[in-house]
């Protein structure tokens, strides 16, 4: 497996992981699947705004994908961070999402941020496990934050601070 960063050539591939997910899951609360031309601008967009947007490959296949952008918005958040990770299900509890999450972070954090949040859907155990394992707290939980399959999901605040 090699990590490197997400190139527009990935974007097909990129689509056939995430847009299940969204599609058929409540691990995101995003309602639509997002089509190559959203995909490819958001890895450009990361890139040029000095985030990550990296893949995990063996060989030709893509295993899984990881980004971060700001928190949220305004100069008061630039250095809070939240992330995105993905991996094909196949590629799931073989190494690939630490080493993503692993680089996700030395990028965040070799660009001076502080921290890296991850928003979780409350029902996702795995997910709460796999942060958990990787070093990261709740930080808070926001009842009925999210609404997807007609109803509402909690959502999971876990983050960690990167200078410690």
């Amino acid at each position: 497996m090699i990590l490197r960063d997400a190139t527009a050539a990935d974007v097909p591939a990129i689509a056939a992981i995430w847009n299940p997910i969204v599609r058929d899951t409540a691990i995101t609360f995003w309602p639509d699947e997002r089509s190559h031309d959203q995909i490819a601008a958001l890895i450009a967009e990361r890139q040029a705004a000095g985030q990550a947007f990296i893949v995990a490959a063996d060989g030709d296949r893509l295993l899984g994908f990881s980004t971060y952008s700001q928190f949220r918005g305004g100069a008061g958040y630039a250095r809070s961070m939240e992330h995105t990770i993905h991996a094909a299900p196949d590629a799931r509890g073989r190494g690939v999402g630490r080493a993503m999450l692993t680089a996700v972070q030395d990028h965040a954090r070799q660009r001076g941020h502080r921290v890296l949040i991850g928003g979780i859907t409350g029902s996702n155990d795995g997910s709460i496990a796999f942060h958990r394992a990787m070093g990261y707290a709740e930080w808070g939980r926001i009842p009925a934050a999210g609404w997807k399959f007609g109803q509402f999901h909690d959502l999971v605040l876990m983050g960690r601070d990167l200078s410690a």
